[in-house]
């Protein structure tokens, strides 16, 4: 879909240059165009480098599984859902770090990981569950310590002050994570509890306590619960 919107905008673009007879003008613009992306391009390459260099350092040095421990309790809450130890925890606490950090580039891998471990959680296959639409908002407008990448183009065009939006990058993220977290509450408390059904056909109101063979219908598997369709283990 946004291919065919930038093929909309590309012609209307030369049409209305042929119609108004600009064609001068529009090739001076495409090739001044490419030359300013190849140029942020680079600016951001050399930020990029620097951050990814001093995360692999913290990595190392234990900062990062420090701050993934920091955030276990947040990510709980925000993930009741997600069975304790399972591998799609450690790719969400990841991506948060990296966005904390203003490193989205580094964050997108952990994130499409960490929808690829929820997805197997999922007894839909077609529709998202509450856990990857969460995912998906805190991502979004994740609360930033350095703003990195704005930082680097601001860099990169000259900016007498490049890092004096910190502050209010910060207040806007922190505002758009709140908003984001009470909106997921609010469609969580709304959402209708999944139908379970046992092996003989009877219904499940509410999680059982002992390993049992279930059944989801029109909804994920119940908090706490490992489901794909037929679980076998509720903990």
């Amino acid at each position: 879909m946004v291919n065919w919107i930038w093929l909309f905008f590309i012609a209307i673009s030369f049409v209305a240059a042929v119609i108004n007879g600009r064609m001068e003008a529009l090739t001076e613009a495409a090739f001044e165009g490419a030359k300013n992306g190849v140029s942020v391009s680079f600016g951001l390459i050399s930020v990029m480098v620097l951050w990814l260099g001093l995360m692999r350092i913290a990595e190392d040095a234990g900062l990062l599984r420090k701050m993934a421990s920091l955030l276990q309790p947040v990510v709980r809450f925000l993930f009741p859902d997600v069975p304790k130890g399972h591998p799609a925890l450690g790719y969400i606490m990841s991506n948060m770090s990296a966005n904390i950090l203003g490193l989205g580039n580094a964050a997108t891998p952990m994130g499409i990981k960490a929808m690829q471990e929820l997805q197997k959680l999922n007894p839909d296959k077609e529709t998202a569950t509450p856990a990857m639409c969460t995912l998906l908002a805190l991502n979004t407008s994740s609360i930033t310590l350095v703003p990195t990448t704005l930082i680097a183009i601001r860099m990169t065009y000259g900016s007498a002050h490049p890092a004096e939006i910190v502050g209010t990058t910060l207040a806007a993220t922190l505002v758009a994570t709140v908003a984001a977290i009470a909106a997921d509450r609010w469609y969580r408390s709304r959402a209708k509890p999944p139908k379970w059904t046992d092996k003989d056909g009877g219904h499940i109101d509410s999680p059982v306590k002992e390993p049992r063979e279930f059944i989801a219908h029109d909804g994920g598997p119940p908090n706490g619960s490992v489901g794909s369709g037929k679980g076998e283990v509720l903990v």
